[in-house]
């Protein structure tokens, strides 16, 4: 028996969960999958290692059915940077074997006009830096209309203020959609989301 809050997830997570032996949740995951589940926005805060990036994968994986529809992007993620990009593409490939969902990695060092080609033959979920995002949105590469969930992970690299301006731009092109943002902490800077996006957002710390 998957245990909470394992076992509600797509039939897919679970196989996959079980063939990378992950069977016990951790005690953030435990908090915060049924809250982001509900479709609330939410502030997520742990320490390194409580699970973040996982709960981020399964949540949208979940949210998105684990299958391909229409060609709009339904998930975009942002990170801090092109390293971090590649090395979310690379873990959630590990979920995405056997579906039709299609995971693109948005990569700082292809031309820019290259990602907005690839991006209109058809992706679910975006992975990139908020440059990157908010340069294909002012190019038109990018439909927002369809996202469904926009997560940040490891958020703190929003004090820099390039980033934090580049998501304010991003943000304010998507309507009715849930945010998740992910940190070790609350900062000031991520307090200030509050007034753009993220009002009423539950906060989950464990």
């Amino acid at each position: 028996m998957m245990p909470a809050p394992f076992k509600k997830l797509h039939p897919h997570l679970k196989e996959i969960l079980e063939s990378l032996e992950i069977s016990t949740p951790t005690p953030f995951q435990v908090k915060s999958i049924p809250i982001i589940k509900s479709g609330a926005n939410v502030f997520c805060t742990a320490l390194e290692n409580s699970g973040k990036t996982t709960t981020l994968i399964l949540t949208t994986l979940h949210k998105l059915k684990c299958e391909e529809a229409g060609t709009a992007p339904r998930s975009i993620v942002l990170v801090e940077n092109n390293e971090k990009a590649i090395e979310l593409y690379e873990a959630f490939l590990k979920y995405t074997r056997r579906t039709t969902l299609r995971v693109y990695l948005g990569d700082e060092k292809e031309h820019i006009d290259l990602l907005k080609s690839e991006i209109f033959e058809g992706i679910d979920v975006l992975i990139a830096t908020p440059k990157i995002v908010n340069q294909l949105l002012l190019l038109e590469g990018l439909n927002t209309t369809q996202v469904k969930i926009f997560n940040v992970d490891d958020a703190s690299f929003l004090t820099n203020n390039a980033a934090f301006t580049a998501v304010m731009a991003v943000t304010q092109s998507i309507h009715k959609c849930q945010f998740v943002i992910y940190s070790e902490k609350i900062t000031p800077t991520l307090k200030r989301l509050e007034s753009y996006f993220m009002e009423y957002a539950k906060i989950v710390s464990a």
